[in-house]
C-alpha cells in the first residue's frame, strides 16, 4: 500500500492550468486522426485482420481531488470506423489520469458493449513512453463485462503501450487477452495505430476563468 497521509480529508489547492500539468500524458492532448490502423479480433474459425480509421479528441479537464491526492487529466473519446464505411466499429470513452506525488499513470475506459476497465502504471513525469495494464479480478486495476462477455468472450487481462513522438504523433500497442468460449487457449486480441495531431486542445475551464481574470486585471489597470 502506498505511504499515504494520515489526513485523508484536507485538499491541495491545485494549478488551474491542467495543460501545464499533465506529466507524461502532455503529449497526447489534442484532435488526433489516423487511418492505418490494424486490429486482430477472434472468429469462429480463426483470428481476422483488419485495418481501420480512427479519430481521437483528449480534452484537458479541472484537476480533480480526493482529499490529499490530487489528479491532472484528459478526457477522451475515440471513434473508430472500417475504411469505406460510416457505422461505428468501436466507440471508446473515458480519461487518462495523472498522479504526480505517485508516478501513477490511470487510464479509465467505458465502451458501449457493456465493458469497463481501469489500467494503472507508472511513469516519469517526462517519460515519452510508458505501459499500463488491468487484470481480472484486480481490486485497482480491474474490468467489469456484461454477462454475455464474462460468458463468450472473457477478458483476462488488458494492456497497454503508449510511445510519444516529436513529430506531433503518438502510437499506441494494445492487448486484450481473452478466454473464449470453446477455444482450449486464451486469444490475444491486438490493437496498434500512430495517429497524427490535427488539433490543438481547449484549455480546461479553470484555466479559461484564470486567463480571463488576468486579461481583466491587465485591462483595468
Amino acid at each position: 500500500m502506498a505511504d499515504y497521509p494520515r489526513d485523508i480529508y484536507t485538499e491541495p489547492e491545485p494549478d488551474p492550468h491542467t495543460l501545464s500539468n499533465l506529466g507524461p500524458l502532455t503529449g497526447l492532448a489534442g484532435i488526433w486522426t489516423s487511418a492505418t490502423g490494424h486490429d486482430v479480433a477472434p472468429k469462429e474459425d480463426g483470428p481476422e485482420a483488419e485495418a481501420f480509421i480512427e479519430h481521437a479528441e483528449f480534452q484537458p479537464i479541472d484537476a480533480q481531488t480526493n482529499g490529499p491526492q490530487i489528479f491532472y487529466g484528459l478526457r477522451y473519446h475515440v471513434r473508430i470506423v472500417k475504411p469505406n464505411e460510416v457505422e461505428s466499429f468501436h466507440d471508446q470513452v473515458g480519461y487518462w489520469l495523472w498522479e504526480a506525488a505517485t508516478g501513477t499513470v490511470i487510464q479509465t475506459l467505458t465502451i458501449p458493449r457493456g465493458q469497463a476497465v481501469m489500467a494503472m502504471g507508472h511513469a516519469a513525469p517526462d517519460a515519452k513512453s510508458f505501459k499500463l495494464e488491468a487484470v481480472r479480478g484486480a481490486a485497482t486495476n480491474g474490468i467489469l463485462s456484461n454477462p454475455f462477455l464474462e460468458h463468450a468472450f472473457k477478458t483476462l487481462r488488458y494492456d497497454i503501450a503508449v510511445t510519444i513522438h516529436d513529430n506531433a504523433s503518438w502510437s499506441y500497442e494494445q492487448v486484450t487477452l481473452l478466454d473464449v468460449l470453446g477455444k482450449p487457449e486464451p486469444f490475444r486480441h491486438t490493437d496498434r495505430n500512430t495517429l497524427h495531431k490535427i488539433g490543438e486542445p481547449t484549455p480546461n475551464p479553470t484555466a479559461r476563468a484564470a486567463l480571463a481574470q488576468l486579461v481583466a486585471a491587465s485591462t483595468s489597470a
